[in-house]
């Protein structure tokens, strides 16, 4: 099987394409590499470095399915250019799956984003949830998921609304919930939790890319929307259990992003998926990595907006 990944240099991707290849299919990866390219070099795939678009219809051709993962990601990334966050999420989602159509790709797999409820007072969040979102990110998330729904007579689409995801990856990011505050707790041996009540839906990174795998490989599984996560935890809760596997203090602010919600992934778990990890397993990870891997190693693209920044790429 052919399969074309965008943004396929990620913290996502870039382990994705790992087991990709592991799993014998051939992989191309589509990436403006703004965070560099973290992929083994003992991989058998093949790199394309183009922004999104750069792309031409001869790019898509041969495929049997696309993989979209590429897009500004994160609240404040959203924020730093918003004409820019459109563009590349939006627009340029249009421009894919319409050259995906024409190049006679059959199926695209969209990674949304669970932060597309917002707020919700409801027990559990479904697919059916109306959405909320109240950042830019998240509106841009919904609008190109509209817009991917509408080619659905053209194109199998499956659109992925993962939870936080946290753990380790080739290309690592440290400003996701559980991957932040294990940060803080094993350089700085104090974690500072903004708010802390609210509840965020959690999503190992390994049972995300098994997800990813699961659409691609599956039989079973239509087309549609799938929410993703797996551990619905209070922030403070969070604090609690990073602070127990590190021994290190908590302190608490107040905080602007008001985002709470339970994830309900059991339509997922229904086509067969079973996780096979936690968010305590990639507290582990983190801990080792972050005790024995020297800072400066791998912290400057760790950081999406001050990466960004300091690039210029906004």
């Amino acid at each position: 099987m052919r399969v074309l990944v965008l943004g396929g240099c990620g913290f996502v991707g870039s382990k994705l394409c790992l087991e990709l290849c592991r799993s014998g299919m051939e992989v191309t990866v589509v990436d403006a590499v703004w965070f560099g390219n973290f992929l083994p070099f003992e991989l058998d795939y093949k790199l394309v470095i183009k922004d999104l678009s750069e792309l031409q219809l001869c790019d898509f051709a041969g495929f049997d399915v696309v993989i979209h993962l590429a897009n500004v990601a994160n609240d404040p990334s959203a924020e730093l250019n918003e004409s820019l966050s459109w563009n590349v999420n939006v627009l340029e989602t249009q421009r894919i799956v319409e050259k995906s159509i024409s190049a006679g790709v059959k199926k695209i797999i969209y990674a949304s984003s669970g932060s597309v409820y917002g707020i919700s007072d409801e027990e559990f969040v479904t697919e059916g949830t109306p959405l909320l979102p109240i950042s830019k990110y998240n509106k841009t998330k919904m609008v190109a998921e509209r817009v991917l729904l509408s080619y659905a007579s053209d194109i199998d689409v499956y659109i992925v609304r993962p939870a936080t995801v946290c753990g380790l990856s080739p290309r690592m990011r440290f400003d996701v919930a559980v991957n932040l505050l294990v940060r803080q707790a094993v350089i700085n041996g104090e974690m500072l939790v903004l708010g802390g009540s609210q509840v965020r839906p959690n999503v190992h990174i390994d049972d995300l890319v098994s997800v990813y795998l699961h659409m691609v490989e599956g039989v079973q599984i239509m087309p549609g929307i799938y929410n993703v996560g797996f551990e619905n935890i209070a922030i403070k809760d969070l604090a609690v259990m990073i602070a127990e596997a590190t021994g290190s203090r908590v302190k608490v602010s107040a905080s602007n992003d008001p985002r709470s919600y339970r994830l309900d992934s059991s339509k997922l778990l229904a086509t067969g998926f079973e996780p096979s990890k936690n968010v305590g397993a990639a507290i582990e990870e983190l801990v080792e990595f972050l005790s024995t891997t020297p800072g400066s190693s791998y912290i400057d693209q760790a950081l999406t907006v001050q990466w960004m920044t300091k690039c210029r790429i906004s």
